[in-house]
């Protein structure tokens, strides 16, 4: 097959991928800039609490528990990030293990397409792309499951604040949500209810809660009981304006997300014509694509086309990203 055809094979994978992800024009969430700004300001917290030690101690004994060979594995470099975003998508597995798993499905599928296709650089990008599947799995079930505790936050906040003003303490309180609600928020809940009924403190646990949770709104609960336990006041009532908000900011994402549903089928487009026009026109008019495919001017043509249609579909996402 001709360099045209490789390169054009190479475009579909990219946008299947791309598509995949969810990358194409989300409408509302927190930017890379916001994210920086909220690890930054998770990490200073924890600082002035001395927390970074605890997770380290956490992390120790938690390497312990495992083989030495498993144990040198997942001592490696970037590891423990990666174990800290399995974790938050809610999946039970060692960092390593998906580190195999994407090196095999990437091996397996430079020999298919090898095998396939013979063409080095659709067989390098598709290995490529499908050893970043794992990883791309990851990273959606992270973002579905820290959207669907966010939503069930208001009702755990509800649920918090009768238990307080029925004359439960924080800790019950906590025990009570995981009893009532479903997962993500019951288990999380449960796990931080653990910790201050096993001794640790309330702020290490609330702490903990954001590492595992780290979003705005999950901030915003963890302050206000902190602030509430060094200064006083009637927590019902904190929490009850908290629930107010967020449940607010939940109603502003949902007409944002109605109001730019034109753009992002925009986007889509964009994304999807170039693609099933050359589909279609190679089962019609077969004799139409050998001058672009085989022709260095096409090459060029289609590099230019990918490179503008890249262009186009983030600079839409960028114009309808509205972060609340």
């Amino acid at each position: 097959m001709s360099n045209g055809a490789q390169i054009f094979l190479v475009m579909v994978f990219a946008t299947v991928v791309l598509l995949m992800q969810g990358l194409v024009v989300p409408v509302f969430g927190e930017s890379a800039k916001n994210r920086k700004r909220l690890r930054k300001r998770i990490a200073d917290i924890e600082a002035s609490g001395d927390s970074e030690a605890l997770s380290s101690l956490l992390r120790e004994k938690y390497l312990r528990n495992l083989s030495p060979l498993e144990r040198r594995l997942e001592s490696l470099p970037a590891m423990e990030s990666l174990a800290r975003q399995i974790e938050q998508a809610g999946h039970k597995m060692l960092a390593y293990r998906l580190v195999l798993i994407s090196l095999a499905v990437g091996v397996t599928a430079l020999l298919v397409s090898w095998s396939y296709f013979r063409m080095p650089i659709a067989t390098v990008s598709i290995a490529l792309l499908a050893a970043y599947l794992p990883f791309m799995k990851i990273s959606m079930d992270r973002g579905q499951r820290m959207q669907m505790f966010e939503e069930q936050l208001p009702d755990a906040i509800d649920t918090m604040k009768r238990a307080l003003k029925a004359g439960h303490p924080l800790g019950a309180s906590l025990k009570l949500v995981s009893e009532e609600l479903d997962d993500p928020v019951a288990g999380e809940f449960e796990t931080t209810f653990g910790d201050i009924n096993y001794g640790n403190d309330v702020r290490r646990a609330m702490l903990g809660l954001l590492s595992r949770v780290p979003s705005v709104t999950v901030m915003a609960l963890v302050t206000s009981i902190l602030v509430q336990k060094e200064t006083g006041g009637n927590l019902a009532e904190i929490l009850e304006k908290i629930a107010v908000v967020i449940r607010g900011r939940f109603r502003f994402q949902r007409k944002v997300k109605t109001y730019t549903a034109e753009g992002r089928m925009s986007a889509w487009v964009l994304a999807m014509v170039p693609l099933v026009l050359f589909v279609s026109l190679h089962f019609t008019s077969p004799d139409y694509l050998p001058t672009m495919l085989d022709d260095e001017r096409g090459h060029k043509m289609i590099a230019y086309g990918f490179f503008s249609g890249v262009v186009g579909i983030l600079w839409i996402r960028k114009i309808l990203r509205i972060e609340v």
